[in-house]
């Protein structure tokens, strides 16, 4: 998952994004407001928002995006915990909150919940003839596991979150990378050639001039 992490606690902000990284998100973190309001036009999966900034409140910068119709799901990460607040943050728009100080662990797992509501709520999907699994990060072709580069993974993800949506090659390439892009001018059609010689032909469709779509999952 491509992951907005807004946190000022230098120590806590850099911690979450090493762990995230680790656990295979393209991480783009920013301490203030501003910063965040510059990338908040880019593609993500999730936003991850301080309350308190220096200038400002994640909180009410939430609820003026969900007024403007944003559905990027967001966790807001708080020291706060009274039963008034934490009903402030679920009415703001928040699909979930943590109180700090919390376990990176914890917010690994939540971020997997979050994936599992965007594709429905079964943890093992059916897109045709492949599967997958987005919490263990799997996949099986006729009942088969297909093994998957990490690459290889990232794009498949991407699409299977936006599933029966066109994704622009330039979205995808940012949900997948980031601003540390190192992907060849080339290099999206050629995982996306591999891709597909590993789940099928079928498994994602080019829409001509537009970008890239994996087709809604069957209906259980």
């Amino acid at each position: 998952m491509r992951l907005l992490l807004l946190e000022d606690d230098a120590i806590l902000g850099e911690g979450l994004r090493d762990y995230l990284r680790s656990d295979g998100h393209v991480v783009d973190w920013c301490t203030t407001l501003a910063q965040a309001k510059i990338l908040i036009t880019e593609p993500y999966d999730a936003w991850l928002l301080d309350w308190n900034l220096p200038d400002g409140s994640g909180v009410d910068w939430l609820r003026t995006l969900r007024a403007q119709g944003a559905t990027t799901p967001a966790l807001v990460l708080t020291a706060r915990d009274l039963l008034s607040e934490r009903i402030q943050v679920l009415d703001s728009g928040a699909d979930d909150f943590l109180v700090k100080p919390f376990a990176p662990e914890e917010l690994a797992a939540r971020l997997r919940a979050v994936a599992r509501r965007m594709t429905g709520s079964a943890q093992r999907k059916a897109f045709g003839a492949v599967e997958v699994d987005l919490t263990a990060k799997a996949v099986w072709l006729h009942g088969q596991p297909v093994e998957l580069t990490a690459r290889e993974w990232a794009i498949w993800e991407a699409l299977v979150l936006r599933a029966g949506r066109i994704v622009s090659k330039s979205d995808l390439e940012a949900l997948v990378c980031g601003f540390d892009s190192d992907l060849a001018s080339n290099a999206l059609e050629v995982h996306v050639f591999k891709l597909r010689s590993k789940l099928g032909k079928h498994a994602i469709e080019t829409v001509r001039g537009l970008g890239y779509r994996v087709p809604a999952p069957a209906a259980p």
